[in-house]
């Protein structure tokens, strides 16, 4: 039975999705998005069931809550008089109050044990990725404020993902932490610093309200978390466990809420928005590897400089976008780019890990 489970799932998902298939020919949209939801769902519930693809299964998710949100953006707009996109903000920052339990001083003091890692690392990030969005955004020739938009995903920090990636690649997870920590403290400066230079031109960039945005949204919640992790933690064990759950949940909403929000936009741009994304996420595990081999670090090193400079905050520039009163536009990069991050971040972490698995006995002999 445990077997023929998953089996059973991907029979489902392929019947939704022969569904879907049925009613878009058909025009009946209104039955299309929960067609298209189920099947992204059992595929994300089978992908759990094998080892190799469970890495998938929360992306996969995502796309299925993004489906609900294509199809009825009027369901993620309002509750009742409610603007959902307030709840952007408190969002993240719950979400970087978890990220600040999980981290020690001992996180921040590693700096001084492997500076070459961090330095790289950090220059990698506030280099290669906003320069990156800053030429596509001319090569693609983007609407003014979905170009600020591609600007400002690059110009954010890694977030919690690209450590994640850093365990399953079996890349440097210490250094892994220690980057996304120091370059999450460096983004009250590096962020509106590389917005006002490069996506001035788009929209206007108000420096210090976005330095205050960005230190109400990660730097008080973070704080709070490490005062927390040092004081209260082993009080309050029993968070451990729902506070990934909670975490993944808040990164979906916060991604179908955006969605919902820039729906027609995306309609327009979305398919050259795809491509820029899955060039500049490629571009940034490329370049932030080969930066780092170029200085001659460990392959595992190389590995965490890749990941972290490829992967982005994307619940940062959502929360920035809505601070600048255009989540529909400006907002709209993140929640195309966190899927694809996702997925290509997944597939190469899975790579290098099978990659170091079948060199171990090797190793070993």
């Amino acid at each position: 039975m445990a077997r023929f489970y998953p089996k059973l799932l991907i029979i489902l998902a392929g019947l939704f999705l022969a569904g879907y298939i049925f009613t878009t020919t058909q025009q009946a949209h209104s039955y299309a998005g929960w067609m298209l939801m189920a099947f992204f769902g059992l595929v994300a519930l089978a992908f759990r069931q094998y080892e190799v693809l469970k890495g998938y299964a929360f992306t996969i998710t995502i796309f299925a809550a993004v489906s609900l949100a294509m199809y009825y953006p009027q369901y993620f707009v309002y509750a009742g008089d409610f603007k959902l996109s307030k709840l952007i903000v408190p969002l993240m920052q719950l979400l970087m109050f978890g990220m600040g339990t999980a981290l020690s001083l001992q996180d921040f003091s590693r700096v001084l044990k492997m500076p070459k890692g961090v330095l790289v690392g950090i220059a990698c990030q506030f280099s290669i990725m906003p320069f990156v969005g800053w030429t596509l955004t001319k090569v693609f020739s983007f609407p003014p404020e979905i170009a600020a938009g591609v600007i400002l995903i690059g110009s954010c920090p890694s977030g919690l993902a690209s450590n994640v990636m850093s365990y399953l690649a079996k890349a440097n997870l210490a250094l892994s932490v220690t980057l996304t920590a120091v370059a999450t403290l460096m983004a009250p400066l590096m962020t509106p610093l590389l917005m006002k230079l490069l996506a001035g031109q788009y929209v206007s960039i108000d420096f210090w309200s976005m330095v205050w945005d960005i230190t109400k949204i990660i730097i008080l919640p973070i704080g709070a978390g490490l005062i927390f992790h040092h004081f209260l933690r082993d009080k309050f064990k029993m968070l451990d466990t729902p506070m990934p759950i909670i975490s993944m949940a808040s990164i979906a909403l916060i991604i179908t809420i955006i969605t919902a929000a820039g729906r027609n936009d995306l309609l327009v741009v979305g398919p050259l928005l795809i491509l820029a994304a899955l060039i500049h996420n490629l571009s940034g595990y490329f370049l932030g590897y080969w930066s780092a081999r170029v200085v001659r670090m460990s392959e595992q090193d190389c590995r965490t400089v890749a990941l972290e400079v490829g992967l982005q905050n994307g619940g940062l520039a959502s929360s920035l976008a809505l601070s600048m009163g255009k989540l529909a536009t400006v907002g709209l990069a993140s929640a195309v780019f966190a899927p694809i991050m996702n997925i290509t971040g997944s597939s190469l972490a899975l790579w290098w890990r099978s990659k170091t698995d079948r060199q171990l006995p090797s190793e070993n002999t």
